[in-house]
């Protein structure tokens, strides 16, 4: 089974409202994450990702965790790891998301945990505002 490493982020602006993605071929609400490219870190490529799929400069503040999951792709199944940062909003605005997004924005923690798909998202989640402090 093929293996994928992918990074993403976990961003709380100053409202403390998470930043939530919809991605635009499978439609379904996650957070900003993409795969690492070669020689980058996965906090590297978590900062990038956040920047192309939620249009915003987002700083690390600490580590989330980890999702693991399968999914099949041109009917070959995939392994793959996502390491989520905590992140804290820079600057931009979520209007300037790349193509890979159809529909983002700024949620409550309480309205995010509805709009996520995964309920390994909505644990990663809990576990960022409990880092948060919020």
């Amino acid at each position: 089974m093929k293996r994928e490493f992918s990074a993403g982020g976990i961003v709380f602006n100053d409202k403390g409202q998470v930043l939530v993605t919809q991605h635009s071929q499978n439609k379904h609400w996650s957070f900003p994450k993409g795969l690492i490219d070669p020689g980058q870190t996965p906090d590297q490529t978590a900062v990038r990702e956040v920047k192309e799929e939620g249009g915003v400069k987002a700083e690390i503040i600490g580590k989330v965790g980890y999702s693991k999951y399968v999914y099949t792709f041109n009917n070959e199944k995939i392994f793959k790891i996502v390491t989520y940062f905590l992140m804290v909003y820079v600057s931009g605005d979520v209007a300037d998301h790349d193509w890979e997004v159809s529909d983002l924005g700024w949620y409550e923690p309480e309205e995010a945990l509805k709009k996520l798909s995964f309920s390994h998202d909505k644990e990663l989640l809990k576990k960022a505002l409990k880092n948060y402090g919020k």
